[in-house]
């Protein structure tokens, strides 16, 4: 069996081929539980979590486990620990031990820009990304794989650690344009594509500042009382989400604007599944605006793990 670190991951995986077996992933047939998240505390304050991720298609079964603690940062440990345990389809033996926080990172901005690429307009120019963690790096490397963007706008409250994203993207894209930026009226208005990859409990920006055709992606949230935007934002959405089952589990995004009875679950058009399957772009038109909420899906961990496992067993 094989023990994949987290540095080889590093070493083989691309945006391109990785959103492409990602694609063929969501579009095929695959088993998919419901994952189990536990809290491990009852106190109001604590969010510390262990979560189980099971899934399986036809070439191998896979298991995600991993532990989130929130506070772990401030004594300089990662707040999430993950491994990916693969499995042979075909007889069940074990293959691969995958380093799960390194596979985390990138499956999740892939995800998020293969529904980018069906939902963001294909003359989209101005990104603003929330949030200046492990994840947004990742975040923008991964949506400048599939739209041609000539500005990125950083929305962070930690200056520094802005600062330093800024120098690090703007080596690797000398054509676009950073910035770090307070979130404004004027700032979300110019937005053609949002992400939001934060651990924000409130709503990032007012909904009503939004121009028609912008995409609102959101990756941050994962609890059922909090959000990273508003009722107004998702009311006037076309809302595509990754997994109807997990998101309507989770997500406030989406339970607390049912919960105030303007949304309901039948007002989701679809999952990253069905994108997948048409694979075409799916915007009706220039003007409308799209949501894309994700929690994450063992199927996007099961693939971006397989993908690793294939390109570091084929030069062994």
């Amino acid at each position: 069996m094989n023990i994949i670190t987290a540095e080889q991951v590093q070493q083989v995986m691309a945006y391109t081929p990785l959103l492409r077996a990602l694609q063929r992933g969501f579009a095929g047939e695959a088993g998919t539980p419901r994952r189990t998240v536990y809290a491990l505390d009852n106190k109001p304050n604590n969010h510390d979590a262990f979560a189980v991720l099971p899934a399986w298609n036809d070439e191998v079964i896979g298991v995600k486990a991993f532990t989130y603690f929130p506070e772990n940062e401030r004594q300089g440990r990662s707040s999430l620990y993950s491994k990916i345990m693969l499995f042979s389809r075909e007889f069940g033996e074990p293959l691969a031990l995958v380093d799960g926080t390194e596979v985390t990172l990138w499956r999740t901005s892939a995800v998020s820009a293969l529904a980018a690429d069906y939902l963001v307009r294909k003359d989209a120019k101005h990104l603003v990304l929330f949030g200046s963690g492990k994840l947004a790096p990742f975040m923008a490397r991964a949506h400048l794989a599939v739209r041609n963007y000539a500005k990125v706008s950083i929305v962070a409250r930690n200056e520094q650690k802005a600062q330093a994203l800024i120098a690090l993207l703007q080596g690797e894209y000398p054509h676009c344009q950073f910035s770090h930026e307070p979130v404004s009226e004027e700032l979300i208005a110019s937005a053609d594509t949002i992400c939001c990859a934060t651990g924000s409990h409130a709503p990032l920006f007012d909904g009503r500042w939004l121009t028609a055709g912008t995409h609102v992606d959101l990756i941050g949230n994962h609890h059922r009382d909090a959000r990273e935007c508003d009722t107004h934002t998702v009311v006037n959405a076309r809302v595509f989400v990754d997994s109807r089952e997990n998101v309507l589990n989770e997500a406030g995004e989406l339970l607390i604007p049912i919960n105030e009875g303007v949304f309901s679950e039948t007002d989701v058009r679809g999952e990253l599944s069905c994108l997948a399957r048409d694979n075409v772009h799916a915007r009706e038109n220039d003007t409308d605006i799209t949501l894309f909420k994700s929690v994450g899906t063992a199927l996007s961990d099961l693939v971006a793990a397989k993908y690793a496992y294939d390109q570091i067993t084929s030069v062994a």
